[in-house]
Formats: structure tokens, C-alpha cells, sequence
């Protein structure tokens, strides 16, 4: 039966493995998007991971669902606009990688769960999982899922997209040199990781990145390039659980597959 709550005042959506929940089972935690599905449950119903014998436990982002600033999607928003680096994308990364390691602890003893690492996420939420990657050596195997591999070519793109020119100084620079994955490959270590990217994505943003971080792993990683699908995983509004969309199934497929080959799940 899903679960929900806080751990280590993280809110978390958890579904036991399909064979019932025992110790040894894995375990794969993974953050949404910022894009839809913008909330762990309809990350949920978007990436169920169906028929994977392992915990699925879903995080939600810091800034984002439960834990909107007081002025809600307008005063996220906004801080987008004043400055999508420092007051956005930084600290979300930054605060979510930060906090996993007492949530995940809290998780196992609440859980009972002693099983091996699997860790996933879509765009923002990728990001998340390479930087907790990145920090630990433990993880066993990643899914990123339109992943956020590099943040400059991403500020390009939505700067263009909404008309803002975004001036970089020494510490928006410092942000994105450490959210630049792809010089930081050698840091994810022997980790096997799968990327999922969208035919119709922006390919300087996400699908050219995705492509140098995969030629320069070190572990076994490959590319998926799912056609016809954007950057999104579910339709607007993404708040909450919706429909499965064909791509997204697709998607699961595709991550349910990775983890039962390097999870045994």
C-alpha cells in the first residue's frame, strides 16, 4: 500500500516492492521535475516503475509541491525570473542533494529497508540524482530521465524561451560549474546509468549534453532517445496524479528494464 509523509522533513510518497515489502528488497528513490509532473505523486503516476520488486520511494523537490514558497507557483516563478540560477535552480539542487542522506535514513528505519541504492529522476530531479551520485558510493544504479546535465545551456534556452538575458557573475558561475555533470563525470564513479531524452527536447540544452556525459562515463551507461517526446513527462498542469502518458510508459519501460539488470529487482 503507498505511503506518505515526511522524513527528515522531506515529504515522500512510498510503494513497496510488488513482491511485498522485506529488508533486502532494493530501494529506488527519485525526484520529479520542475516541469510536469512537478510533485512526487504525479511523478508517481507518471514513473510507477510497474512490476520493479523493489521500493519505490518518490522525494519532493525543496521550492516546489508541498513546500511552494508562501506565494505559491507566482513567487516561484518570479524568483525565476529575478535570477533562475542563484535564487532557483542552485539551491534546489543544492538543498535536495543536501538533505538526502537524513532522509534516506529515515526512510530505511521506517521502512525497514536494507536493500541496494537505485536513485532516478526527470530534468531538475536528474540533476538531484547525479549530484547525490556524485557525494556517495553506494549507488548502484541511476535512471535520468530528461536530464539537467549541464545548467548554462539550459538558462540559455529558457532565457530565449521567456525573453529574460541572464547576466552570469562569479557566483552564478561557481552554481553552474558545479552543476556541470559532464566535467564531473569522472565523480560519478563506475556507476551504471541510463539516460532517457526526448526526440523533440531541445537538443543544445538536454540531448548534446546527455550525449557527452554518456561517451565520458566511465561505468556502463547508454542513451535512449524516445521519439516524439518533449521535455515533459505528463500534460499541464502536473500537480497532481494524472493519466500515463504513451511516452511516459515508454519511459518506465525503459528504467524498470535498467534497474532489474543492475538491481536484480
Amino acid at each position: 500500500m503507498t505511503e506518505s509523509g515526511t522524513a527528515a522533513g522531506v515529504p515522500f510518497l512510498a510503494v513497496p516492492p510488488d513482491g511485498g515489502p522485506r529488508a533486502e528488497a532494493p530501494v529506488v528513490v527519485g525526484w520529479h521535475l520542475m516541469d510536469a509532473p512537478r510533485s512526487e505523486a504525479a511523478f508517481a503516476a507518471a514513473l510507477p516503475l510497474a512490476g520493479l520488486d523493489a521500493w519505490r520511494i518518490y522525494l519532493g523537490l525543496p521550492k516546489m509541491g508541498a513546500r511552494l514558497p508562501a506565494g505559491g507557483m507566482d513567487e516561484l516563478i518570479a524568483l525565476g525570473y529575478e535570477d533562475a540560477v542563484a535564487l532557483m535552480h542552485g539551491p534546489v539542487n543544492a538543498e535536495a542533494a543536501g538533505e538526502f542522506d537524513a532522509a534516506l535514513t529515515a526512510l530505511r528505519e521506517r521502512f525497514g529497508i536494507g536493500g541496494p541504492l537505485g536513485l532516478f529522476g526527470g530534468s531538475a530531479g536528474a540533476g538531484v540524482a547525479l549530484e547525490v551520485t556524485t557525494r556517495r558510493d553506494d549507488v548502484t544504479a541511476l535512471v535520468a530521465v530528461s536530464p539537467l546535465v549541464q545548467l548554462r545551456p539550459v538558462v540559455a534556452t529558457l532565457g530565449k524561451l521567456f525573453g529574460v538575458d541572464y547576466r552570469w557573475g562569479p557566483e552564478s558561475d561557481a552554481i553552474a560549474d558545479r552543476m556541470d555533470y559532464v566535467a564531473r563525470v569522472a565523480e560519478l564513479g563506475a556507476t551504471p546509468a541510463r539516460f532517457v531524452v526526448g526526440s523533440e527536447d531541445e537538443p543544445t540544452a538536454f540531448l548534446e549534453p546527455t550525449r557527452d556525459l554518456v561517451a565520458g562515463a566511465r561505468g556502463p551507461a547508454d542513451l535512449v532517445v524516445v521519439e516524439g517526446m518533449g521535455h515533459a513527462l505528463a500534460e499541464e498542469p502536473g500537480l497532481e496524479p494524472a493519466p500515463q502518458t504513451p511516452h511516459a510508459a515508454e519511459v518506465d519501460a525503459h528504467a524498470v528494464a535498467w534497474f532489474r539488470q543492475h538491481l536484480g529487482a
